[in-house]
């Protein structure tokens, strides 16, 4: 029995991952037209079985104009997603964010490819 919840809970959280990413997918930073995923600044996603949901992201340099915002719109967003029960958005700048955080679709979108 305590096998099957422990496989139950890995499902959710799985679906919970998926719908997280969707949510981040559909995140841009005002001044770059690609989605902050893409864009490599979500470092970690923590997941708890309560539909509890943290993310550790970064900015693109800590003088970002929306670094006040940006955070806070993604918060929001997860928030209103019926399967997160909480959400919090942490940002760091350890690691400094770089190009090679990029996935190579947004390379190519912004013209590195």
């Amino acid at each position: 029995m305590k096998e099957e919840n422990q496989k139950e809970n890995q499902v959710n959280l799985d679906e919970l991952k998926e719908e997280v990413l969707k949510v981040l997918k559909n995140c841009y930073d005002p001044e770059i037209p690609v989605n902050i995923y893409d864009l490599g600044l979500i470092y970690d996603i923590k997941l708890a079985t309560n539909g509890d949901v943290l993310v550790i992201m970064t900015l693109t340099s800590p003088a970002c104009p929306v670094a006040g915002t940006l955070p806070i719109e993604i918060q929001e967003k997860l928030k209103e997603h019926p399967m997160i029960n909480d959400a919090r958005v942490e940002v760091t700048f350890d690691p400094p964010w770089d190009y090679d955080k990029m996935s190579e679709v947004a390379k190519l979108e912004l013209g590195f490819l």
